[in-house]
C-alpha cells in the first residue's frame, strides 16, 4: 500500500508492504499523481517497507530522477540497510538524502495525518 500526503512544500510516500514486481501495476499511476504534484521535497517513508526488488528501487529511482530534473530532492526516511544495499547496487544511492535522524514509529501506529490511499487493484489469480 503506498499513501500520498502533501504540504506546502513537500510529498510524502508512505510505503507498507511490499515494493516488488507485484506492485509495479500501481507505479505509474503514483509517479504520476508525484510529477503532478511538482513540491520540491519528496519524502519517501519505507519503515513498513518489508522487501523491495530491483522494480521496487526502478520505481523510486525514477521518482528522485524526476525531481532532480526539476530542482528538487528525494529523502529517504525509514530506509533499511538492505533497501539501500539494492539502491547502491542499482548505481542510484547519490540521487537520495537519506535521513539518518528519523526513528521508525512501530508498525500498529499511523503513519500520520492526511494521506490519501490510492485503490488497490486486485491482483490476478
Amino acid at each position: 500500500m503506498i499513501e500520498i500526503a502533501t504540504s506546502s512544500t513537500t510529498t510524502t510516500l508512505v510505503i507498507a508492504g511490499d515494493l516488488d514486481l507485484a506492485e509495479r501495476d500501481q507505479f505509474p499511476e503514483i509517479a504520476a499523481r508525484v510529477v503532478g504534484l511538482r513540491r520540491q521535497l519528496l519524502v519517501i517513508d519505507m519503515c513498513r517497507v518489508t522487501f523491495m526488488d530491483s522494480t521496487g528501487a526502478a520505481f523510486l529511482i525514477s521518482l528522485a530522477d524526476s525531481g532532480r530534473k526539476r530542482g528538487g530532492a528525494t529523502v529517504l526516511r525509514g530506509a533499511d540497510e538492505r533497501d539501500l544495499f539494492v539502491l547502491e547496487v542499482c548505481g542510484a544511492l547519490e540521487l537520495f538524502r537519506i535521513d539518518t535522524d528519523h526513528r521508525c514509529e512501530s508498525a500498529s501506529q499511523s503513519p500520520g495525518t492526511g494521506p490519501v490511499q490510492l485503490p488497490q487493484r486486485p491482483r490476478p489469480s
